[in-house]
């Protein structure tokens, strides 16, 4: 069975040329601009929030706050929001542009489609640029947007920090303490090989010195409903965006924003199958840590992968141990071509990491970083100084021109996994074996028609202005396989209606 999966990352923001510009008015930019120059302009759908349930916690509470209505204009600033025809969605989240990446079924994809966001974020910063050298500013009221910067990275150098979150669906029926005792001890150590690296310690990063992983120093609990305070190495949202009797969606916010193709493919492909191998009973109680919150950051700060993490019941193993424990455990689930090549990969990566971390420097993130760093050491500048905290950013920079990242692939340094044309089409044209499908053709063909849209369905208004809510709740329901033929032979709205009605193909409600 298909484990859908699909990623949300918020990007740094900055406009050198007027520092104190807000990032909500430039996000709002960054969005509005692309979708004016696609010709998205006044018809830009309005996020549906009827079926959001951010607070409700898996384990069957509700975390209650005051009552605020949200705010639905798509217009308005702060809240800018577009579907992309890839079936994705650009949006602005508080400060931050937000790309979150449409339903896949593997991990292949689920790297492929999160570097598509990039290519939108890129997309997004030359129309911002060309809208303001016309001396035109998309947004009413505002004067033109000056130059921005976008950079795939989760921390400001000022103590904040953004994320990049990970999706998972996983079986209603899993017993979620079972799940998360699981997925602890694994999420503490798969950070030495996902992890993107950071100059700096302490949420602050004031402390001088290098670690692995971005967000390590801002995990404080082990369990916790909250994403941007008291967060926790497992999150309980429970907001399946599915059947919610059938399924559950694991929303994972301990991982980094990675550059790396490797890395990235890794991140999702190794979660899945942990995933498989908890569905189907496997036993991880023989890792359970002692104190897993204090392990995250001892774990991140360990360059050498040497720390020995504590166990519950009282032996010691290394990050790099416990992950050839879990490698062992689930290999047998890799069935497919990509699971078997997620298999492949993680068995390689560990035992380069086992014979000199900066080894993998041409594969993961934060050892690439890494090596840059002591390349400028070697010529006499201290980790404190501010260029190594100017290189970390630069490595995040999403431009090719800019990048230090895409500057070692470039040369030859960094290795890559599929193209920048694979990544193109990625941006343009939706998975064909999920609901991201239906949602992406129908954006792209008839989104003068579609007044409000979220995960789980679509508000749509035939010739007659009559309103119906089309149903997508069924992640594997509305594919290019079962709808194709009706998705790319329909000629109008209406035509398109009538056949999911008559196929009986989907439920349609008058509104």
């Amino acid at each position: 069975m298909a484990r859908f999966m699909g990623s949300e990352t918020e990007y740094g923001i900055s406009t050198p040329s007027a520092p104190l510009l807000s990032p909500i008015v430039t996000s709002t930019h960054a969005v509005v601009a692309y979708s004016t120059a696609r010709g998205f302009g006044e018809h830009r759908v309005r996020w549906d929030y009827a079926q959001e349930s951010p607070l409700r916690d898996t384990r069957g509470f509700d975390l209650r706050r005051y009552h605020q209505a949200p705010v639905v204009d798509p217009h308005a600033i702060g809240v800018a929001n577009v579907f992309v025809p890839n079936g994705a969605r650009f949006y602005v989240d508080h400060a931050h542009p937000e790309y979150s990446s449409p339903e896949v079924t593997n991990a292949w994809d689920a790297m492929v489609y999160d570097a598509a966001g990039d290519h939108i974020l890129l997309q997004a910063v030359a129309d911002v640029a060309g809208f303001s050298s016309q001396n035109r500013s998309v947004l009413d009221g505002h004067d033109p947007c000056p130059p921005l910067k976008i950079y795939k990275n989760n921390v400001d150098g000022k103590g904040a920090s953004y994320g990049s979150h990970e999706n998972y669906r996983y079986a209603r029926d899993t017993d979620f303490d079972v799940l998360a005792q699981a997925l602890i001890p694994f999420f503490v150590c798969r950070q030495v090989i996902i992890g993107a690296g950071r100059v700096g310690l302490g949420q602050q990063g004031d402390k001088p010195g290098f670690q692995i992983s971005q967000r390590a120093d801002y995990i404080e609990q082990e369990i916790s409903l909250e994403t941007t305070l008291n967060r926790g190495i497992i999150n309980t949202r429970d907001e399946p965006h599915a059947d919610p009797d059938h399924w559950g969606r694991l929303h994972v916010i301990i991982g980094d924003a990675n550059m790396s193709q490797t890395a990235n493919f890794l991140k999702f492909g190794m979660t899945s199958l942990v995933l498989d191998a908890i569905e189907a009973g496997v036993d991880f109680t023989e890792f359970t840590l002692k104190n897993a919150v204090k392990e995250v950051s001892k774990v991140s700060h360990d360059l050498s992968l040497t720390h020995r993490l504590t166990l519950a019941n009282g032996t010691e193993l290394s990050a790099l141990e416990i992950l050839r424990g879990y490698l062992d455990k689930v290999r047998s689930f890799a069935e497919s071509e990509v699971e078997q090549r997620v298999v492949t990969q993680w068995n390689e990566v560990l035992d380069l990491l086992g014979q000199d971390p900066l080894s993998t420097s041409h594969l993961l993130d934060w050892t690439a970083k890494l090596a840059l760093i002591k390349s400028f050491e070697a010529r006499g500048l201290s980790i404190s100084d501010p260029k190594m905290y100017l290189i970390d950013l630069q490595y995040s920079d999403i431009d090719p021109h800019k990048s230090l990242y895409h500057a070692l692939v470039s040369k030859g340094r960094m290795v890559t996994l599929c193209s920048a044309q694979d990544i193109a089409a990625a941006a343009a044209t939706p998975p064909q074996d999920s609901r991201a499908y239906f949602r992406g053709r129908v954006m792209d063909k008839f989104g003068d028609s579609v007044l409000a849209a979220n995960w789980e369905s679509l508000i749509v208004a035939n010739s007659t202005a009559r309103e119906y809510r089309v149903h997508t709740s069924g992640l594997d329901g509305l594919t290019r396989e079962k709808v194709g033929e009706l998705v790319e032979t329909s000629q109008s709205i209406d035509q398109l209606l009538d056949g999911l009605e008559s196929h009986e193909l989907t439920p349609l409600t008058g509104i």
